[in-house]
Parts: structure tokens; sequence; C-alpha cells
């Protein structure tokens, strides 16, 4: 097996022919969209969509931003990666609509051996990542291999999060873990903040 099937099989794999070529590829782009200007946003968009194997309409991503292989990423409608985020894709990284991502926000699906003579070889090993629809992660959160985050979730800043965390909750720390579920009580809230909003941007 290749390079490639070797990663979505989560097996050992080392950097072939095939892999490094991809590498290169997405340092290209990468490359390409960390030079464009803060007017590009359409241009930024247009490589945001070459990147990744699939982007939703209005995905974004605010330079300058770190990718592995990029084909192993989708993304949603209307994502949003803020500055300096980066992304290490050896293994699949899946991101749901309407998410949002705060700076320096790392998502890391790629592990290498716990045993320093196998860890040597510089063989490393794929686990895919998942964040569902409407999840808000804060800036410098670490999220690791393997983890699947539930949609509409809200994780805090600085977060590491090991282990899957479920949809509607709030949850921080390191290990990052559920503080409290959100409530309707957020929404009446957050619902009476935005009719506020409308109301005093409103041009009659």
């Amino acid at each position: 097996m290749d390079g490639f099937e070797l990663q979505k099989q989560g097996l050992l794999y080392g950097l072939d022919e095939g892999l490094r070529q991809t590498h290169l590829n997405s340092k290209r782009i990468v490359r390409l969209l960390n030079s464009t200007l803060e007017t590009e946003n359409d241009r930024r968009r247009e490589l945001v969509r070459e990147l990744f194997a699939s982007a939703g309409e209005g995905a974004y991503v605010e330079p300058p931003f770190h990718c592995d292989y990029g084909v192993n990423t989708r993304v949603g409608r209307m994502f949003y990666c803020n500055y300096d985020c980066v992304f290490l894709d050896c293994g699949s990284i899946t991101i749901g609509d309407y998410v949002m991502l705060g700076p320096k926000v790392a998502l890391y699906a790629v592990g290498h051996p716990i045993d320093a003579q196998v860890r040597q070889t510089f063989l490393e090993f794929g686990r895919p990542i998942v964040i569902g629809d409407r999840v808000w992660i804060g800036g410098s959160a670490v999220i690791c291999p393997g983890v699947t985050i539930g949609e509409n979730t809200v994780i805090g800043a600085g977060s590491v999060v090991t282990h899957d965390i479920p949809a509607n909750v709030v949850a921080a720390g390191n290990p990052c873990r559920v503080i409290r579920p959100i409530t309707q009580d957020d929404a009446d809230y957050w619902q009476k903040q935005l009719a506020l909003y409308q109301e005093l941007t409103r041009h009659d």
C-alpha cells in the first residue's frame, strides 16, 4: 500500500513520493494564501477551495495559516478560521457548517509511536478529527488526534481536547472537560441581545 492508503487506514506510514508531492503542493497553496493582501478576500476563498478536499460556500481562512496536506480536510459552509491556525491533517479533518476557530487553534490529526525505537524511524499515523455544525473553538485550543466534537458546542480558549466532547455543551480546560450544558436560558439571553442589536441598528 502507498502512503495515502496507509494514512486512510490509520496505520503507520512514511513520507513516500506521492505524499511528498501532495505536501509540497499544500505548501505552495498555503504560501500563496499567506501572501494575499487584506483586500483579496475572494482570492483567499478561491485558494481555500483549491487547498482543501472540499469547502462549503463562504468558507474563509485568515492568514497566516499552516496545513500539512489539505486534501485530507473538508470544511462546511460559512466556516471561519482566524489568524495563525495549524491543521496537521495526516488523518482526516472534517468540519461542519458555521464553525468558528479562534486565533492559533491547532487541529492535530497525527500521532507518533510511544515506543522510542519505532518513533526514531519517523513513521507516523493519522487519526480523524470531526467537528460538528456551529461549533466555536476559542483561541489557542488544541484538538488532539481522534477527537469528535458535537454540534453547537463551545470549547474554551486554551483548552487541550484529548477525548470526545458531546453536543450542546460548554467545555474547557487541560484536559478539556464539560463545564455545563448550553440551556434555553442561554438561547433566551442571546436572542434578546440579537433583538436589541437589530433595534439599535434599524434604519427606518
